[in-house]
C-alpha cells in the first residue's frame, strides 16, 4: 500500500494548473465555434491520466537537488501534452474507438460530421482532423517546455534529452507498425519496441530531464540511475500495460475487454504466449489476434491460451524481476533521501496499476 510520499495528489493539481493555464493561452480565437470542439478534444483528453511522467519528471529534479519551485511543474506538465500527441496518433493507426472510458479523438470528429451532414467521408475527416490535433498537442509540448520560465542554461542543458525523447518515441510508433505488419514477433522484437514507444519515453527520459535540469549537466551516477532505475521499471510498466490490455477490466482501463488482441498488438505477452503454445493453439492466436470482429468468446479463447501456457504468470513473474532490479539501482543512487522514498513509490504504483 502506497502512502503517498510521491506527493502525487499535489503533483497532479500543480500540473493540471499548469496545463489549464497554458492551453487557455494557445488556440488563436478560443471563442470560434468552428475551432470550439477541436478545444474540447484537446480539453477532455488532458483531464485524464496518472500524470506518472510529470511525476518521474519532478522528482528527478528533486532528487538531484531542485527546489519546489512553480517552474519545474510547468516543464513536467508539458510531458503531459507529448503522451497525449501520441494517445491521439496511437488510437488513429489501430482504429480504436474509446480512449479512457470516451469516444477517442477521431470517432468523436467522425461523429461531429455524421450529425452536421457534412460532405465527403465523415471517417476521412474524423482521422484528418486527430492527426491535426495530434500534431498540435505535439507542438504545443515544445512551446510549454521552452516557455515553462526555467532558467535558459538548464533548459539548454536537456534539450538534447528532450529531443532524443521524442525522437525515440516516433521511431517506436513505427516499429509497432512495422511489428504488426510482419505478424510474427519474439519477446526481444516485442520489448524492443516496448522500449522506444513506451518504457523510455514514461520512466526513463522524464527521470533523466528532471536530474539534467535541476543539476545543469548529465553526471555519470544520474545516467546509471536512468538506466538501471528507468529503464527497468519501463519495461515492469509497459508488461503491466501488456496485461492490461487483456485482462483489464474496462470499467477501470476505459477500453473494450481484450482490445489489444483485436488490434493485433505484438506484445511481449503475445510472443511469450506463442513461443510456449502447443502449434494447435499458436495456430488459433494467429488466426484470432488481429481480427477486429473478435468477440467475448473469442477473447475469452485467447485469455485461456495465454494464462494456459503459462505466459501471463511468466510477465507477472517478470515485472517482479524488474522492479526489484530497478529498486536495488535507485539504492545506489545519491539522490535526496526524499526523492528516494517518493521514486520507490512511483515504480511501485506504475507497475501494479490497475489502469
Amino acid at each position: 500500500m502506497t502512502t503517498d510520499a510521491a506527493g502525487m495528489d499535489t503533483l497532479r493539481k500543480q500540473v493540471e494548473r499548469a496545463l489549464g493555464e497554458f492551453v487557455e493561452r494557445q488556440l488563436p480565437a478560443p471563442g470560434d465555434p468552428e475551432l470550439g470542439p477541436l478545444r474540447t478534444a484537446a480539453d477532455e483528453l488532458l483531464s485524464g491520466g496518472k500524470r506518472l511522467r510529470p511525476a518521474f519528471c519532478y522528482w528527478g529534479w528533486r532528487g538531484a537537488g531542485g527546489t519546489d519551485v512553480p517552474e519545474i511543474f510547468t516543464a513536467a506538465a508539458s510531458l503531459e501534452l507529448l503522451q497525449a500527441s501520441a494517445l491521439v496518433h496511437d488510437d488513429v493507426m489501430d482504429k480504436s474507438d474509446l480512449r479512457r472510458g470516451m469516444p477517442s479523438a477521431h470517432r468523436r470528429f467522425q461523429s461531429l460530421h455524421e450529425k452536421s451532414g457534412w460532405y465527403g467521408s465523415a471517417e476521412q475527416f474524423g482521422e484528418g482532423a486527430a492527426i491535426l490535433l495530434g500534431n498540435l498537442l505535439l507542438i504545443w509540448s515544445g512551446e510549454m517546455w521552452r516557455t515553462s520560465g526555467l532558467p535558459p542554461e538548464s533548459l539548454a542543458a536537456a534539450q538534447p534529452v528532450h529531443d532524443h525523447m521524442r525522437t525515440e518515441l516516433m521511431c517506436g510508433q513505427y516499429l509497432d507498425l512495422l511489428e504488426q505488419a510482419h505478424g510474427e514477433n519474439t519477446f526481444e522484437s516485442a520489448l524492443r519496441v516496448a522500449l522506444f514507444k513506451s518504457g523510455k519515453y514514461s520512466v526513463e527520459h522524464p527521470l533523466r530531464l528532471g536530474l539534467v535540469l535541476a543539476a545543469g549537466k548529465l553526471a555519470p551516477w544520474m545516467d546509471e540511475l536512468c538506466t538501471g532505475y528507468g529503464t527497468q521499471v519501463g519495461i515492469a510498466f509497459q508488461l503491466r500495460d501488456d496485461i492490461l490490455g487483456v485482462f483489464g477490466d474496462p470499467a477501470q482501463t476505459g477500453k473494450p475487454a481484450g482490445d489489444d488482441l483485436r488490434e493485433g498488438k505484438r506484445t511481449m505477452l503475445v510472443a511469450r504466449t506463442l513461443a510456449a503454445a502447443s502449434p494447435g493453439d499458436a495456430a488459433t492466436v494467429r488466426r484470432l489476434l488481429g481480427d477486429p470482429r473478435l468477440d467475448e468468446r473469442g477473447v475469452e479463447t485467447l485469455r485461456r491460451i495465454i494464462d494456459d501456457t503459462g505466459a501471463l504468470q511468466e510477465c507477472e513473474a517478470l515485472i517482479g524481476d524488474y522492479l526489484g532490479k530497478a529498486l536495488s539501482a535507485l539504492d545506489e543512487a545519491p539522490v535526496t533521501a526524499e526523492a528516494r522514498v517518493a521514486l520507490t513509490e512511483l515504480a511501485i504504483a506504475a507497475t501494479s496499476r490497475k489502469t
